[in-house]
């Protein structure tokens, strides 16, 4: 899989972009604010249907413009491909989306997205580790996104049921009128479940590793998945069992959560365990341990997508080299170079990433908004 180019209109500071990949290194460079990292979520919304860092679709489209557009040539087991997704503002301010091939509306995401795969690296992934679960369900989930593009869907109509279901919950509905909701939740919830469970089995080993590889410490690196209110054993059931035990805990903490205004148990309330030595990674790992930890993780991913597929995905990497300590940016720009893999990377020192970029690299400078081809610059000699 390669991405050959990329257009944008209207996309967050980017007016209008042309961007002619190399092929095998690109490299974006510019001070903050100038909108490089603008052209990394661009080709991850394109690459993915969903947003990187924006909270909002409706946050990526211009300011001043009523819709947005990010278009992608890819070549594809020796046959050429066009991807789009168009935002389009609607009067209340939302963005609806519609996704493109080759110049016709998709008629499914299997049909969009069609071998296209990406793994993004974000100097936010580096503090998933010390933060909050919410930051760490979004960085498994986009992995197993990644992994199982039908996700994105399933994903959605989990919201969706969530959210019905917590207005009832806030507007003190009976049991009654939350019976078909709890049905729904629990059997989407189980699906999700599954996903994450399959995925982390797959994944863990991989990281643990990579970890061997970069962590420069004795102690063994875990990645777990286990969601809060079930067992190991339990969590080892079928999908259908775990339907028939999320429906339970449902009914389980229906006074809890009619009190509180919200579901309190399902994937949307689970955490990703990130363990160094046995002990929890977010208390006592070291802050160049916990980026170590992520770090690996990134790497599995990586080396996981080329065995389940065949494919390497598309590498997007923001800044990140300035976030990591000398040795550990070696490591990573050294794997970059040695993987094979597509890479497009934003930084604003382009020594950082030299080693990376190579010989055939196509540099851009990127400042306010516009973006010129560039020649390699001297530091990067």
């Amino acid at each position: 899989m390669r991405l050959l180019s990329a257009s944008f209109r209207d996309f967050r500071n980017l007016e209008q972009v042309e961007l002619p990949l190399g092929e095998r290194t690109s490299v974006a460079v510019g001070e903050n604010g100038q909108g490089k990292t603008n052209l990394l979520e661009g080709l991850y919304l394109l690459s993915t249907l969903k947003p990187l860092r924006a909270s909002k679709l409706s946050e990526l489209v211009r300011f001043g413009a009523t819709s947005s557009r990010v278009s992608g040539r890819f070549l594809l087991q020796g046959a050429e491909r066009e991807i789009a997704v168009e935002l389009s503002l609607t009067a209340d301010g939302r963005a609806l989306r519609q996704a493109y091939v080759d110049g016709k509306a998709a008629a499914s995401l299997d049909e969009y997205f069609g071998g296209v795969s990406v793994v993004a690296f974000t100097p936010d992934d580096l503090s998933v580790v010390k933060g909050g679960p919410e930051g760490r369900r979004s960085f498994l989930d986009r992995s197993v996104f990644n992994r199982a593009p039908a996700y994105l869907e399933e994903a959605r109509q989990y919201q969706r049921a969530l959210k019905s279901r917590n207005r009832l919950l806030k507007d003190n509905a009976s049991a009654a009128h939350l019976v078909a909701w709890d049905e729904t939740v629990a059997k989407l919830g189980a699906r999700l479940w599954v996903r994450r469970r399959t995925f982390v089995a797959e994944l863990a080993p991989r990281a643990r590793a990579a970890f061997e590889r970069i962590g420069r410490t004795p102690m063994a690196a875990s990645y777990d998945y286990l969601p809060e209110h079930l067992d190991i054993s339990t969590f080892a059931l079928s999908e259908l069992e775990l339907e028939s035990k999320l429906r339970a805990l449902l009914d389980q903490r229906l006074a809890r959560d009619l009190e509180r205004g919200f579901t309190s148990a399902g994937p949307h309330a689970d955490d990703l365990e990130l363990s160094l030595g046995g002990k929890s990674a977010r208390s006592f790992a070291s802050q160049g341990q916990a980026r170590a930890l992520v770090l690996a993780w990134k790497v599995a991913e990586i080396e996981n997508l080329l065995a389940a597929t065949g494919l390497l995905p598309l590498l997007l990497l923001d800044d990140v080299s300035s976030e990591l300590d000398p040795e550990r940016n070696a490591f990573l720009m050294s794997y970059l170079h040695d993987s094979g893999a597509q890479v497009f990377l934003t930084t604003t020192d382009a020594s950082l990433v030299a080693k990376a970029a190579g010989e055939g690299a196509r540099w851009f400078s990127v400042r306010a908004g516009r973006v010129e081809q560039a020649a390699k610059p001297a530091a990067a000699g």
